[in-house]
């Protein structure tokens, strides 16, 4: 074992977790694990309804978890979330900027208006609600900010210009909030999660009549090493470790979570 070294380092005992948009899907599992591991859970999300019902299903997971009702591309309302997160439960300790959408619209056919909402939401929220934490980290002398990134942090691929421009981007935010703020004790990593299995991509891999696998289901299992979809639980153990003492020198990087996507160049054709 190394000298000083201790389990209890990936511990997540007595530290808050602002996880946005973590009503459902990648975020929620994130937010569990961080429960597990000892974190107090807030979350936001723009619908009070989902709120309700994630509130709910954290509690069914016997997890007291705090949803606010606030936009992230809101610059007021994120600083009075986080102002009141910061009196009620103390400085938030980890980030994770884990609200974002995609528009799967062709590049010549896609409005200004669509690609600004895209990256509204998946880059300049992630500045934002950073923006907002680091001072309370900077004076306690220690935090954790985790973007979600994507595989088109670094691909490209058709339909997707504004969610690529906006995740390249947020990639550098992430090595940017790490050489800015590194001094102080706050690391900014990132996660770039692969192809994941969640109940919206549940169409994509249905089986066909034929019983042959869906053309998109069948594309992503041959370009993965792994040959199977990620799914939320793989996130869990990355998250946690990003989140936790364990990784006080990992700083500006971006862990891709893909099954070996990126490292592949794929099948020679048949």
């Amino acid at each position: 074992m190394t000298e000083g070294f201790s389990m209890n380092s990936f511990s997540l005992e007595g530290k808050v977790a602002l996880v946005t948009g973590a009503s459902y899907g990648i975020g929620f599992a994130i937010a569990t694990a961080y429960a597990q591991a000892g974190a107090k859970i807030i979350f936001n999300d723009r619908d009070q309804a989902k709120i309700d019902q994630a509130e709910k299903d954290y509690a069914a997971l016997g997890i007291d978890a705090h949803g606010y009702l606030c936009d992230v591309t809101d610059e007021q309302a994120v600083q009075t979330m986080v102002k009141d997160v910061e009196a009620k439960y103390g400085t938030i300790d980890i980030l994770v900027n884990n609200a974002g959408i995609i528009k799967r619209i062709p590049m010549t056919e896609m409005s200004v208006e669509d690609f600004r909402q895209v990256v509204d939401i998946d880059l300049n929220a992630p500045f934002i609600v950073a923006k907002a934490v680091i001072p309370g980290m900077i004076a306690k002398g220690h935090g954790k900010i985790i973007n979600i990134c994507s595989m088109m942090s670094e691909l490209g691929r058709e339909t997707v210009s504004a969610y690529a421009a906006a995740k390249g981007g947020l990639k550098m935010l992430t090595r940017n909030i790490c050489s800015e703020y590194g001094e102080h004790n706050i690391q900014c990593n990132g996660i770039g999660p692969g192809y994941i299995a969640t109940p919206q991509t549940a169409p994509l891999r249905e089986r066909q009549a034929d019983g042959s696998r869906h053309p998109f289901d069948a594309f992503i299992v041959a370009k993965t090493p792994a040959a199977r979809w990620g799914t939320p639980d793989d996130l869990k153990g990355p998250a946690v470790f990003l989140a936790s003492d364990a990784s006080d020198f990992v700083n500006g990087h971006v862990l891709y979570v893909d099954g070996g996507i990126l490292a592949y160049i794929g099948k020679q054709p048949q």
